[in-house]
């Protein structure tokens, strides 16, 4: 038994600590939920940090890693997978990655969070209402649906399956950007992830 607790106390002595550790911050919601908007902020904040910032957004990665893939469930699920995989690779190599994907499913979000890593991976919730999201509309994505021009828009024709458990809900009606991308840095120091600044004298 002692030969056991010695060899475990040695292993975990071993790892470094928390915060010299990558992570993968994905933020999921619906589209024009404020997803972008927060992950931009968190990254100047995490960069003030000291931190390596790799920002995977699911709009620009659809024109690259993902193009040619459609809507469908199995397109979407390939999608969220693909940039699970280079966010866990980021990850493994001590980065920090910031993803912005919709990524309405749960069982393809459980999926990246085993491909990053459990406790390597903090899931945001970015919980604004339908109708706030349609009067934001920043793609008209939402207009578009509602005249018929198109079909398969998360949240209207096709589900979005909200995180049971997710690390952290933001609320973008009643708080900032700012507010919320600060809330996350706070809890990044919290649990550990990252070092609090040191205050110049």
């Amino acid at each position: 038994m002692k030969f056991q607790q010695d060899v475990k106390r040695k292993l975990t002595d071993g790892q470094p600590p928390r915060h010299q550790k990558g992570i993968c911050i994905w933020f999921t919601g619906l589209s024009g939920s404020g997803k972008s908007t927060t992950a931009e902020m968190l990254s100047w904040l995490l960069l003030e940090h000291g931190s390596r910032i790799s920002v995977l957004d699911g709009d620009v990665v659809r024109t690259h890693l993902s193009k040619g893939l459609g809507f469908s469930k199995e397109d979407r699920d390939t999608n969220v997978r693909r940039i699970g995989y280079v966010a866990s690779e980021l990850v493994r190599l001590g980065g920090v990655v910031i993803c912005a994907v919709v990524s309405p499913y749960l069982a393809a979000r459980n999926d990246v969070r085993e491909m990053v890593g459990k406790d390597q991976f903090v899931e945001v919730f970015v919980d604004t209402p339908l109708d706030i999201c349609e009067a934001r509309d920043v793609k008209g994505i939402y207009a578009k649906v509602r005249s018929g021009a198109i079909s398969g828009v998360t949240g209207i024709d096709d589900p979005y399956e909200p995180p049971p458990n997710p690390e952290i809900t933001l609320d973008t009606v009643s708080f900032t950007p700012d507010e919320n991308a600060k809330s996350i840095v706070k809890y990044l120091i919290e649990q550990g992830f990252i070092s609090a600044r040191k205050q110049n004298n």
